[in-house]
């Protein structure tokens, strides 16, 4: 899929993907190999979300989300403040799993010159982000080679699609490989099984009675794409809606669903 001439179509996930994926960028990293050749490797373009950026391990100077080093990065996200500073312009973006501040170095030799996208970047607009992941004082940030406008919408379900199957690449396995699905090992080495009454691919063995209900209300009701509201939920239960906030929050840990439209809407995230 292409959005504005950018290619988005990310074809290799990292650890061994080298320039034959879709989202390689052989113009940064430092990786070399023993001859003291780049080793293109972990240069991949991966499509994350702020939460997977903000709970991403920091390992010397790099960062790992997923367990996979994270080179080069692109999320989308609404435009909540802006910042303007002698060198840089600071955004802070939310994409509704969290927030985190994008800097984008000012050139002074470029400054009065014409640029298609300056003005355009208002608060409450949502942009698409790419950079890579720092971190000063404990606190993570993102230096953005390139911040842009969104103009479709539908590139934001599409980056949030994407983000997912991505997760789901580094933790499950390829489609089709062995582990991948409903026997992705977890527990402590325990296949996911349908502990789930309606039936589905979670083990919940480990959540309360309401998490159970909630999970399994999401995995068989009738929902559009976004999912369904927690207060929807919690009438549709019977439940008090601070005790399904708090399922939610336990399934979200636990990675058996996700936040679509706002925190408060999920989905199920479905292994197959």
């Amino acid at each position: 899929m292409n959005y504005n001439n950018y290619d988005t179509s990310y074809n290799s996930y990292g650890g061994g993907g080298g320039g034959g994926g879709g989202g390689f960028i052989p113009g940064d990293g430092s990786q070399t190999s023993p001859s003291n050749k780049r080793d293109y490797s972990q240069d991949t373009l991966r499509p994350v979300t702020i939460k997977q950026l903000l709970d991403a391990q920091e390992v010397g100077q790099e960062f790992k989300v997923d367990g996979a080093v994270v080179s080069q990065l692109t999320f989308v996200g609404q435009i909540r403040n802006i910042a303007m500073y002698a060198t840089n312009a600071t955004y802070r973006l939310d994409d509704g799993t969290g927030s985190i501040e994008v800097k984008q170095l000012i050139d002074a030799d470029a400054v009065d010159q014409p640029s298609a996208n300056k003005g355009k970047l208002v608060e409450n607009m949502y942009c698409r982000a790419w950079g890579k992941l720092k971190s000063f004082n404990a606190k993570k940030h993102v230096y953005a080679s390139v911040l842009r406008p969104i103009e479709d919408y539908n590139e934001i379900s599409f980056h949030l699609l994407q983000a997912t199957f991505v997760h789901l690449y580094h933790t499950r396995g390829p489609p089709g490989a062995a582990g991948s699905g409903g026997g992705a090992v977890t527990n402590g080495g325990q296949g996911q099984q349908g502990n789930m009454g309606g039936g589905g691919a979670g083990d919940l063995s480990s959540y309360n009675a309401v998490a159970k209900k909630v999970y399994n209300y999401l995995h068989n009701a009738e929902q559009s794409n976004e999912g369904l509201h927690q207060q929807t939920i919690a009438a549709a239960l019977g439940v008090d809606t601070a005790e399904v906030a708090r399922a939610g929050d336990d399934l979200l840990a636990g990675g058996l669903i996700y936040t679509t439209v706002d925190d408060q809407t999920w989905a199920v995230l479905e292994a197959d």
